[in-house]
């Protein structure tokens, strides 16, 4: 091997380039739906499926169309948008502080873990009743709930990631007489970080899973209240139309964690691009 290969091979000249190969697998994965829908627009087109219950692409599309040239799109989306962001943030942020105390010590871990792990199983409809009895039927109530379904996963996430530290990194800390605080910078934090960063992401789908409960119960505007509306008035074709806008804001809301995020994970190196 030339010294010029070997430079080329030390600077990461010549290898693949991980972000075009991440948009081209990103636009690769829009072929799926693009296939399902093209397949019932055909369907129903040719007669062979009927359209009333589950209406075609193109009468979705133009719902969309109206409820975005009138505004109502936006206004229910910026509504659901801040329920979600005012519940992940509170749920992420307990989440994240009790998910470390228990981690890291035994008498927490003793005092607090058995009762939040039975209060996880508790059906998410069933804190409705409570939660409108404690802040009535505005944006407290709807914020508490999704900050329920945002703690558990947050919490178990990092509990069990501080948990799972190999005893042998913390060795090695010690070995280096690394301080208290530097332990936890350099050695703690790094370990905990990607599944801290997972654990947050499952968050968000569930925040987006638990603010349609959330807006069912009482709202005047969200997509759950479009998707009440259009139950209600019997028109299939806007409860589709609110499924969708729910799928593109979460998929967006998860690119801009992820985006976020992976500024501190650079220092991983990882195979998952050579696979």
């Amino acid at each position: 091997m030339s010294a010029l290969e070997i430079e080329a091979s030390a600077t990461g000249e010549g290898r693949p380039t991980t972000g075009r190969t991440s948009r081209r697998f990103g636009l690769a994965g829009l072929l799926l739906p693009i296939a399902l829908a093209a397949l019932w627009e055909f369907l129903v087109g040719m007669g062979l499926a009927n359209g009333r219950l589950m209406p075609p692409p193109s009468v979705v599309g133009k719902t969309l169309w109206q409820l975005a040239a009138s505004g109502e799109l936006l206004t229910h989306a910026t509504a659901t948008l801040w329920r979600v962001a005012a519940g992940f943030g509170l749920g992420a942020a307990v989440g994240t502080v009790l998910g470390a105390l228990t981690g890291a010590l035994p008498i927490a871990r003793s005092l607090l873990d058995p009762t939040l792990q039975a209060l996880r199983s508790i059906p998410s409809i069933a804190w409705v009743p409570l939660f409108i009895l404690w802040f009535g039927i505005f944006e407290a109530s709807k914020v508490a709930l999704i900050a329920v379904g945002v703690f558990f996963p947050v919490y178990l996430g990092v509990a069990a990631a501080i948990l799972s530290i190999d005893r042998k990194i913390i060795e090695v800390g010690r070995v280096f007489r690394l301080s208290r605080f530097a332990m936890v910078r350099r050695v703690l934090l790094p370990a905990i970080l990607p599944a801290w960063i997972v654990s947050l992401r499952s968050g968000l789908g569930l925040g987006f899973m638990f603010v349609v409960a959330a807006e069912i119960m009482g709202a005047s505007e969200g997509l759950g209240y479009l998707l009440v509306d259009g139950q209600q008035l019997g028109r299939p074709d806007t409860i589709i139309a609110a499924i969708i806008a729910f799928a593109v804001l979460g998929k967006l809301a998860d690119g801009l964690l992820l985006a976020i995020t992976r500024p501190f994970l650079t220092w991983q190196d990882l195979g998952r691009d050579k696979l």
